[in-house]
């Protein structure tokens, strides 16, 4: 056997710890904890103690290992001592499952939807192992994963790859490059060659792409495998060093835009890839997964964009799926959402699969949501070597890490992505050396770092802004970035407004409706109370007409539409011809339109506060006369 080498990451992720949560991000992550993220083995007897990874007889297939995935993060970023203990038990129930030919979990029966040694849900379970280890160098983890390793080695050679586990190969991978990194073992990258040989050509599947319409249901079309597929390429050049598979990267996303984009960062997909219609679903799972391609990618590659584009789904479609208290979520969400019910709707999903419930159409996503905000903090900071800190993702947090032999912490106190201030100040005992890198975004034309002796340096949207200097003891600087509104064309000339990473919506009032389930983890049908169907009205150069910013102070739940920290009043009018259509708002009228009724104003509050929503609205072109305020 030869031997292998990885190529160094771009960015180094920090350690699970190394990130703490703060301001509106922590309280995020108080109320996943108070919800769903933190009972809901208590409430669903899927992830209860029949679970067959902890001894029972329900499911033991992938949703224990999804949880955990989630759990872990959730308990280290809180340092909660309670999701601590449930973590505890089922990174023991992984552990302890280990057979003498180093097989983990359970053994599937013959009526097994896969083989019985199925290794996708062990995928999952190496990745909830790796955030383990991190957090607490728990020295059983790297024993039982090479001992895996090497089973899975032998069992591929006459049992090839199917089904999830083919389709899903990359998240494999990007433990085995950590596992190999962290032991000095060569067997992972070997059984990474393996998977590669063996998995799914994810690299074709883009480049070819026939898939562009609406689709029937196979797994190579299936909304979570493509935002798992997406970071293939880019994980695999670590290993592969083809300058083609760095350079494709980020094929898939733009090819996925082209055909299936939707206005919050994801695409389409209920159940399966499904155009650009804002009335098709996204599934919770893609949502979660795309945000850990990103992460990924980003570690790769080092691009400022892909952190963009993560910060577009984090702030807009993730939130948005989840009721305010996260007791609840979305199978599929909608850009324009105008009521969720059990209706017949033309998904490939069966017709509860936009209600807000415990477990609406399938449990993964009961199972698989949890990881969504836990992993954006661990990837909110990364390095770059030894000598540079880089904030990635922007938001409230502090990091602690080591540079040139020192350790320092930065702390980074702002309510970004609803306003447009971040200070980040330096906690070091003595002047110390080192490099920060602040990324811009794309949209921020005039961005600005001040320091604290008064320099000022412009930054250039898309790229770092690097500072290298002898920082000293107290000292902190000021990153703004002014936001200012545009919009977006949008399928059938339909408009799209943004301001900064935020996605704007009408709020509409909102009528919950309980259907079923034991509450506070109940099913519930949301009905709407005002008109939704809006245009908007636009100048000659497409740009909103009078709109207003007002800026609320943050509350304790951000992400709902009573607690929106923005709001943008703007002229609209009603348009009578667009209405219901298939149980969801019709096919938008093709814009743009000239006025006919009377002008009022309505608001707008960012995607994620929604409930219901038009994030998609028609274009109106006329003379600004409105009749109310």
């Amino acid at each position: 056997m030869s031997e292998r080498r990885l190529l160094a990451l771009s960015l180094d992720p920090l350690p699970l710890g190394a990130i703490k949560p703060l301001g509106w991000l922590r309280r995020q992550l108080e109320i996943q904890g108070a919800g769903l993220g933190g009972h809901v083995d208590e409430v669903w007897p899927d992830l209860g103690p029949e679970n067959q990874w902890l001894g029972g007889r329900r499911e033991g297939w992938e949703r224990g290992p999804y949880f955990v995935d989630g759990l872990v993060p959730l308990a280290a970023h809180l340092d909660d001592e309670q999701l601590r203990r449930k973590a505890q038990t089922w990174i023991d129930a992984f552990l302890e499952s280990q057979r003498s030919d180093g097989w983990i979990g359970p053994v599937q029966g013959e009526d097994a939807r896969n083989s019985a040694h199925d290794p996708w849900p062990i995928y999952v379970v190496f990745k909830a192992l790796q955030q383990w280890y991190q957090w607490t160098a728990d020295e059983r983890v790297l024993t039982a994963m090479l001992r895996f390793v090497d089973f899975l080695y032998r069992h591929l050679a006459a049992a090839p790859l199917t089904s999830w586990a083919k389709f899903r190969w990359a998240d494999m991978v990007v433990v085995l490059h950590w596992l190999s990194e962290t032991t000095g073992e060569e067997l992972p990258l070997a059984l990474s060659e393996l998977l590669h040989e063996q998995g799914y050509d994810w690299a074709q599947h883009f480049r070819a792409f026939p898939y562009k319409k609406k689709q029937p249901v196979v797994l190579e079309t299936h909304v979570v495998n493509q935002a798992m597929g997406i970071k293939t390429r880019g994980i695999w050049y670590r290993q592969s060093a083809d300058p083609h598979d760095l350079e494709g990267s980020e094929e898939g996303i733009d090819v996925l835009d082209v055909f299936h984009g939707q206005a919050h960062g994801m695409f389409s997909g209920d159940e399966h890839l499904s155009g650009r219609s804002p009335t098709q679903g996204t599934e919770l799972c893609a949502v979660v997964e795309m945000m850990y391609s990103l992460e990924q990618l980003l570690a790769v590659t080092g691009r400022a964009g892909l952190a963009d584009r993560l910060e577009r789904i984090a702030f807009n479609a993730l939130p948005a799926t989840f009721s305010p208290d996260m007791w609840s979520h979305q199978y599929d969400q909608q850009v324009n959402q105008v009521v969720c019910d059990v209706a017949e709707r033309p998904w490939s999903n069966d017709p509860d699969a936009n209600i807000f419930g415990l477990e609406p159409n399938f449990g993964c996503c009961t199972a698989n949501m949890h990881q969504g905000w836990p992993k954006l903090v661990s990837h909110l900071w990364y390095q770059r070597g030894d000598e540079a800190l880089v904030a990635a993702v922007l938001g409230p947090s502090e990091v602690t890490t080591t540079l040139a032999g020192r350790q320092i912490k930065v702390t980074c106190t702002t309510d970004y992505p609803f306003r447009d201030v971040l200070t980040y100040a330096m906690d070091v005992t003595e002047p110390c050396q080192f490099t920060l890198e602040l990324r811009i975004p794309q949209w921020a034309a005039e961005a600005r770092l001040e320091l604290s002796d008064g320099t000022v340096i412009a930054g250039e949207p898309g790229t770092f802004l690097t500072v290298q200097r002898l920082w000293r003891p107290g000292e902190h600087c000021t990153l703004r970035l002014p936001m200012t509104i545009c919009t977006e064309r949008r399928l059938g000339g339909a408009l799209a407004v943004h301001r900064g990473p935020l996605l704007f919506a009408l709020k509409i009032r909102e009528q919950w409706q309980y259907l079923r389930g034991v509450k506070p983890a109940a099913d519930w049908q949301v009905f709407p109370l005002s008109p939704w169907n809006y245009g908007l009205l636009v100048d000659s150069e497409g740009q909103l007409a009078e709109p207003v910013i007002t800026e609320r102070p943050l509350g304790d739940c951000v992400f709902s539409p009573q607690g929106a920290p923005v709001v943008m009043q703007t002229a609209a009018a009603l348009l009578p011809q667009w209405q219901l259509q298939e149980n969801s708002a019709g096919q938008l009228p093709q814009s743009p339109l000239p006025v006919e009724g009377p002008l009022v104003r309505v608001e707008l509050i960012p995607y994620g506060c929604t409930n219901l929503r038009i994030a998609e609205f028609p274009m109106l072109l006329g003379e600004s006369s409105l009749v109310s305020p």
